[in-house]
């Protein structure tokens, strides 16, 4: 069921429209610093706004959280989020799935890919160890997963993909200063574009805590993993995807509109 209905933030009693935000401001500790910190939140519709948190960041920059009241409304009617589509399944039918559909294994090929050298993402939804509770695809017995760690080239990523014979390539990014995450994001899908002229490429998948799940067309790849994925969300996605809900078997590296 859709909620619908107009509502405000909570902060101290319902509907008093009051948030909280941090940001930090090139400005040395101080009286100045607050105040102008405060005019930036009253610019931003906060009215009134008080600074409760302010710490010098180094050389000249000071951290502030600011808390205040704003007259905005939320129209829940009007919210898009991207919804699952797909069911999620206990590892035993990931198994079955892939077994009955492919008849081989399904092969997995990840990394963080750039100048990105955090694999906890990657390696959460990789490894044995797994994350949440729940075990990694590594553990699934019809899954073979190859794990290429961190600072790995476009390149390096399709030569392997192709050389495994990849089913599906996951890519986790952490690091996104400058938007690097959706660079690296269209520069992966460029390089599995112009590797597979024939349109026979992985399914690419990219995950990480500043992308936005709805924009996965305008990057070129086929789905975005947002933080707090699970690796159960994930392998229930890639049978979804690649073995389907009917057991029909989908060609290595076919593109699925």
């Amino acid at each position: 069921m859709t909620e619908t209905g107009v509502i405000r933030p909570y902060g101290d009693t319902t509907g008093d429209g009051r948030v909280q935000l941090s940001f930090t401001l090139p400005v040395p500790p101080g009286p100045r610093a607050e105040g102008a910190a405060l005019q930036l939140a009253r610019k931003m519709g906060l009215d009134p706004a008080m600074v409760v948190h302010a710490k010098g960041m180094g050389a000249g920059h000071t951290f502030f959280i600011v808390y205040g009241s704003v007259n905005h409304l939320v129209d829940l009617a009007e919210v898009t989020v991207a919804e699952r589509e797909f069911p999620l399944l206990t590892p035993h039918e990931v198994n079955l799935a892939i077994r009955s559909a492919l008849g081989r294994e399904l092969v997995v090929v990840g990394a963080c890919i750039g100048t990105d050298a955090h694999t906890v993402g990657i390696d959460a939804i990789l490894n044995v160890k797994g994350f949440a509770g729940e075990k990694g695809l590594e553990y699934y017995r019809e899954l073979r997963v190859v794990n290429l760690g961190a600072q790995v080239t476009v390149d390096e990523l399709v030569a392997r993909a192709k050389a495994e014979r990849a089913d599906a390539v996951l890519v986790s990014q952490v690091v996104t200063q400058r938007d690097a995450h959706i660079g690296n994001a269209r520069a992966m899908a460029a390089g599995f574009g112009a590797a597979y002229p024939g349109g026979d490429r992985p399914l690419l998948v990219v995950g990480g805590p500043r992308f936005d799940p709805t924009t996965a067309g305008e990057l070129g790849v086929d789905r975005i993993f947002v933080k707090g994925t699970t690796p159960g969300e994930v392998a229930s996605y890639l049978v979804h995807r690649l073995a389907g809900p009917a057991g029909s078997v989908r060609p290595v590296g076919e593109v699925v509109a």
